[in-house]
């Protein structure tokens, strides 16, 4: 398994169903960006983090369950309707939820011991949506099975998050940078939005990992 052929072959399939995608999730993705830009000018510079954590647990498991969903859809060569999309993702919101609760959690605290737990644990973790989403498990049994098909692929894990994240983080540096604070509210909601919704890419090179992982013989 190919790095370089996962990132490939996600891009093409990103490119090719762009619009589908952007019909299914960029309108919850700018309502988390209207949520958040709200938030902020709430309780301000000094406000509490976590209120920005919530907003992101209220929208972010509905588009990107939604999402997982309809790869997991194509993949097989179906072509469902966005509403049923949506519909199913409403009903996994729960658990969903739950799930990155608990991911953004772990991650954050091992961020803060020196970077490097923290880091393990998002590769580790990488597969957890996808198992509550398509495979029915509980949050902490999406969490255990991930970190058992992350082992052996550490690195190329690794190698796709870090090819697809480093340059949108440079991207919204520069951004930051060309565009300081104050900015703009519409620029701001511009720009939080796009940057949310490429991330959406990660999602797609995940799955596509996912997929091949788990289709190793040692794997079923």
């Amino acid at each position: 398994m190919n790095p370089f052929d996962v990132l490939r072959d996600s891009l093409y399939f990103f490119k090719r169903h762009l619009g589908r995608i952007a019909q299914l999730c960029l309108p919850l993705v700018i309502l988390e960006a209207v949520l958040q830009q709200g938030v902020d000018n709430a309780v301000g510079p000094e406000g509490f983090p976590g209120y920005s954590v919530i907003v992101g647990l209220l929208v972010y498991p509905l588009y990107t369950a939604a999402l997982i969903l309809f790869l997991d859809a194509r993949s097989r060569g179906e072509a469902p309707r966005t509403r049923d999309l949506l519909a199913t993702a409403l009903t996994l919101w729960p658990r969903f939820a739950l799930l990155t609760a608990l991911n953004t959690l772990l991650i954050l605290v091992g961020l803060s011991l020196y970077f490097l737990p923290g880091l393990w644990l998002m590769v580790t973790l990488a597969f957890s949506e996808y198992l509550l989403v398509l495979r029915g498990l509980t949050p902490l049994a999406a969490m255990k099975e991930s970190l058992n098909l992350s082992r052996g692929n550490f690195w190329r894990i690794l190698l796709c998050i870090l090819a697809v994240m480093g340059p949108l983080w440079l991207l919204k540096g520069v951004s930051v940078s060309v565009y300081p604070s104050p900015q703009n509210p519409v620029l701001s909601l511009l720009i939080d939005s796009v940057h949310s919704f490429l991330q959406l890419f990660t999602s797609v090179v995940l799955f596509r990992m996912f997929m091949l992982i788990e289709a190793k013989p040692d794997n079923r």
